[in-house]
């Protein structure tokens, strides 16, 4: 078996926790349904893990990854890919069970470092922030999205008060072609002022991109192919940077789990007549101090985890995510300001 250095340029947060939770096995199969600059995939391969296959959908993660594809010698295969089509890409290379599922949910840093990219407002780029760089771009939704539909976007994704304002001042200033030109838009309509403690334009560019790259359909998606996919006390460990993720992400292990959501006084948690396909290992592990210091981004993560049972998968459904619709009333259009 190859050594793979646990040198990666780029150490993913919540690392020691997410290895503890997948607890990685000598000859074990498993999936990195995010490879990014492949922090997890370099350390499952060290704990020694036969097989892993790697998913990304941007096309510069697969091609960076190359060199340590053919430094594993056959143990890694990156997989140029959605993480939600992982059971049918899998089955095209004979794989139908896995021992563990890595998911790191969002953006990536390389991305964010990337002003070409435009995924940030940190340094000024072309308003892209597509995934597979491929299809709809944000200056094409900025520029040609009417108003009340970019309202409905930053409101329900950005989960921002003043969506309907902010819509307003896009369409106003419209071209808007470069990333600092939407931020200043954000901050002149919401009277940023430097000092703020928080960009007021991080929800909104967070809301655009979430929307262009379906990125809560695809979670919910790719919850549902790990269910699927990994065998009798297989793992999963997932870890999420914003609370859209996260209520996504527990509510689907609450549920598999055997609950029925959330409860209350007057109608407590009910059991789920289906056998629950999972056991909870972690419920919102949170990074420590010391890592927060190192690595910013980790202030928002949390990891969940839990363990395949022995239940068949469950049949797909939504879970929590709520499609954009311009024919409904939302309170982005009612009463946000």
């Amino acid at each position: 078996m190859s050594e793979i250095a646990l040198d990666a340029p780029h150490i993913p947060v919540l690392l020691d926790e997410v290895m503890a939770a997948l607890a990685v096995q000598p000859g074990e199969t498993h999936v990195d349904g995010t490879f990014g600059a492949g922090g997890y995939t370099r350390a499952i391969l060290a704990a020694g893990a036969a097989r892993v296959f790697a998913f990304d959908r941007d096309p510069d993660a697969i091609a960076a990854g190359r060199a340590l594809e053919a430094e594993s010698e056959g143990r890694l295969v990156l997989v140029a890919e959605r993480f939600s089509q992982m059971v049918p890409a899998l089955a095209a290379l004979g794989i139908e069970s896995v021992d563990g599922v890595t998911l790191d949910i969002g953006v990536s840093s390389m991305q964010l470092d990337q002003a070409a990219r435009g995924f940030s407002f940190q340094g000024d780029g072309p308003l892209d922030m597509r995934m597979e760089q491929a299809g709809t771009s944000a200056a094409d939704f900025v520029n040609e999205a009417d108003e009340a539909e970019i309202a409905d976007v930053i409101h329900l994704y950005g989960e921002e008060p003043r969506a309907r304002r902010i819509a307003r001042a896009i369409v106003a200033a419209r071209p808007l072609t470069r990333t600092g030109e939407l931020a200043d838009v954000v901050r002149r309509a919401t009277g940023h002022h430097p000092g703020m403690p928080k960009d007021p334009a991080t929800r909104t560019f967070q809301a655009i991109r979430i929307h262009l790259n379906r990125e809560l359909e695809e979670l919910e998606a790719g919850l549902s192919a790990a269910e699927t996919l990994l065998g009798v006390a297989g793992r999963l460990a997932v870890v999420s940077f914003h609370s859209l993720e996260d209520r996504i992400v527990k509510r689907f292990l609450r549920s598999r789990g055997g609950g029925m959501g959330a409860g209350s006084r007057h109608r407590p948690e009910a059991a789920s007549a289906r056998a629950p396909s999972f056991e909870a290992v972690s419920r919102g592990i949170r990074a420590g101090d010391a890592e927060q210091r190192r690595n910013p981004r980790s202030r928002s993560a949390t990891l969940r985890a839990a363990r395949r049972s022995a239940a068949p998968p469950w049949p797909a459904e939504p879970i929590l995510s709520t499609p954009v619709s311009t024919h409904r009333p939302t309170p982005a259009r009612r009463g946000a300001r």
